[in-house]
Parts: structure tokens; sequence; C-alpha cells
């Protein structure tokens, strides 16, 4: 698939969960996490999110996080993949649901976009 999704959150079990929600509705669509720090604590790291980058199989990403710093970690880590990264502003589990379910049914990018701006936080 030309498309994944990476979820980035500073609790890995919420990474985890919205991992595991995805893969009900979008089998085929790979998904990477970065959830929390390496020891277990709440937090996010650069690291671990290019880590989420190249294991995803995909050459094309679409980034969802849950919290500012999460923003700025990604955005760091995008300077230094080769791949193409997609940052979205929306809700967490509602746009990365939304975007893989779509994805899932080869909709075209600029339409799961267009779905994916009623869900920006504002």
């Amino acid at each position: 698939m030309e498309y994944g999704v990476v979820i980035v959150s500073h609790v890995s079990e919420i990474a985890q969960g919205v991992k595991r929600l995805i893969e009900q509705v979008a089998k085929d669509v790979p998904v990477t996490i970065a959830g929390g720090l390496e020891n277990g604590d709440v937090g996010t790291d650069m690291q671990r999110i290019i880590q989420a980058f190249e294991d995803n199989s995909a050459t094309k990403l679409l980034a969802f996080y849950d919290l500012g710093s999460a923003k700025m970690n990604l955005e760091m880590a995008i300077e230094m993949t080769d791949k193409e990264v997609k940052l979205y502003d929306t809700a967490l589990v509602e746009s990365a649901y939304t975007a893989a379910a779509l994805l899932q049914v080869e909709t075209k990018i600029e339409d799961v976009e267009a779905q994916l701006k009623d869900l920006k936080v504002k």
C-alpha cells in the first residue's frame, strides 16, 4: 500500500489502542506507533518516531499525534526521514481511524484530507 499511518502518543497504551482499533477496519493499511518513552514513562521521543517511520512499509505516511510536544518531535523526525510524511493537527483517534478506513478502500488522498478537515483541533 502506498500510504501508511503513524500514531504518536505520550502514552504507549493509547498508541497501541488506536492501532488495535484501526486494524479492525483497515487490515491492509500499515500502521506503526511511537508511544511513551522507552522506560515506560509518559512522553514522546524523536528517535522512537523515526523508528516508527522506518518500520512502516508505506512510502507515504499520514502522522497523527495527541499533544503539542508530540507535534514538535514529529516535526523534527520528519526532517530526518526520506519518506513523505504529512502531519495532521486533528483529533487523534477519530482522524487516524477515518484516514485508515478510507485508505483501506483506496480513497484518493485528496478525499481523505477533505474528511479530516472537520476533525481539526482548534
